[in-house]
């Protein structure tokens, strides 16, 4: 560990690196190097204060440096972290005090991973670890990443860097706020977490959650919590989709929601709850692969079906497997797969369908089935030009037996 002090006057240039004579007070723990610097110039002699680089005027403990630089090398050298201050004040107890203007990099394998500054700051460091407080910002230089906060820590040893105390995330792709950011800067991954907000720009979306991951090299945003995700189109929320656990590709624009996954489109005005969707908003399409209930709202219609599909734009819904439409009145339409188009109000079922009208109470079975539920028009048709289709009348006392 060196320390050197450099000294200019009219006297010329004097340079003191005996550090076997160095005063007891400018003994610095052995976990930095500090150079420290002073310039005075004029034509007069300097005065004692311009001689001194250090103003121990304080206390013992409470010293004051200039042009300051903490350095810390790994075990082969290479350099983990540098900060650079104007001036600093130093103390045994927190081995530097807070520094003014301090900016500088961290590294990893010998290379700058992000650069860091602020206004004022107090700045710790055992070796091991480096602490600053105030409103500091750092960018990775590679993809313009910047984070601000009021707390950062960088832990090199585990590859760790934490942002912390209102935390705000920039970047040409995401913009996040939340309490805390942790970067594992190999992984190039990035962990939001406490009142998450993060808005992307393509797509336009805002995702909110107590916890958010962003795989940066990948473009996936990850969420192990309830989260909640609006969609925008012109500036205006066009679907909303939440659930328990989901993933954003932002570059393939698909998001996989899971676990009590739920979406709500806006136009046309439909609630589509499953255990696992995944929502194209590439194509404007949505799938589903696991029992599926979809609402409609205006007319209050209800299809549960074994998985479905909606393609937004054409306002077209397609469902499989034991589908079962009900509507307001409480009639209902079974089948094994059944297309629905919104715009029309019109239902087309296929393969063992089931029609059932509450008042008066009429049965119908056959193979295909076509027609407006809502309004109760529906023709039910035979499987061949010779199929059958069952009618089943039931008498009103029966009706109200059951």
């Amino acid at each position: 560990m060196a320390y050197k002090f450099h000294q200019k006057g009219r006297w010329g240039k004097r340079k003191i690196q005996n550090f076997s004579s160095t005063p007891s007070f400018l003994i610095l723990p052995l976990t930095f190097f500090l150079v420290f610097g002073l310039v005075a110039c004029g034509s007069k002699s300097p005065s004692a204060s311009q001689q001194n680089t250090v103003d121990s005027s304080n206390s013992d403990s409470d010293l004051t440096f200039f042009d300051v630089t903490l350095e810390q090398a790994d075990e082969v050298g290479r350099p983990i972290w540098k900060v650079r201050a104007k001036t600093a004040k130093y103390t045994k107890e927190k081995q530097i005090g807070q520094a003014e203007n301090p900016y500088g990099e961290l590294y990893q394998d010998g290379k700058v991973i992000y650069q860091i500054k602020a206004d004022v700051a107090d700045i710790e460091q055992d070796g091991k670890q480096l602490f600053l407080k105030g409103k500091i910002f750092a960018t990775d230089p590679s993809n313009g990443i910047v984070l601000q906060g009021n707390e950062l820590e960088w832990r090199p040893q585990e590859d760790l860097l934490i942002v912390r105390n209102q935390i705000n995330g920039t970047h040409k792709q995401l913009k996040a706020v939340a309490q805390e950011a942790r970067v594992k800067t190999r992984e190039q991954r990035m962990e939001f977490s406490g009142g998450v907000v993060a808005n992307s720009a393509d797509p336009q979306l805002q995702v909110r959650t107590e916890h958010l991951i962003w795989n940066i090299k990948e473009e996936k945003l990850i969420g192990d919590r309830p989260i909640e995700i609006d969609r925008y189109k012109d500036n205006k929320i066009s679907d909303r989709g939440k659930g328990n656990y989901a993933e954003v590709n932002l570059k393939t624009k698909i998001a996989t929601v899971q676990k009590n996954a739920q979406l709500e489109l806006l136009d046309p005005p439909l609630q589509i709850a499953s255990n696992s969707m995944i929502w194209d908003m590439n194509t404007e399409s949505v799938t589903t692969n696991s029992p599926t209930r979809m609402f409609h709202r205006a007319e209050n219609v209800t299809v549960t079906s074994n998985q479905g599909q909606m393609i937004i734009p054409r306002k077209i819904v397609y469902l499989t497997g034991n589908v079962n439409a009900v509507g307001q009145r409480r009639q209902s339409l079974r089948s094994n797969s059944l297309t629905w188009y919104l715009d029309n109000k019109l239902v087309e079922a296929q393969g063992n369908v089931l029609y059932r009208q509450v008042d008066p109470q009429i049965n119908f079975a056959g193979e295909t089935a076509v027609g407006n539920l809502q309004t109760e028009n529906i023709v039910v048709k035979g499987g061949s030009p010779s199929g059958r289709v069952v009618t089943e009348i039931i008498p009103q006392e029966r009706a109200n037996r059951q």
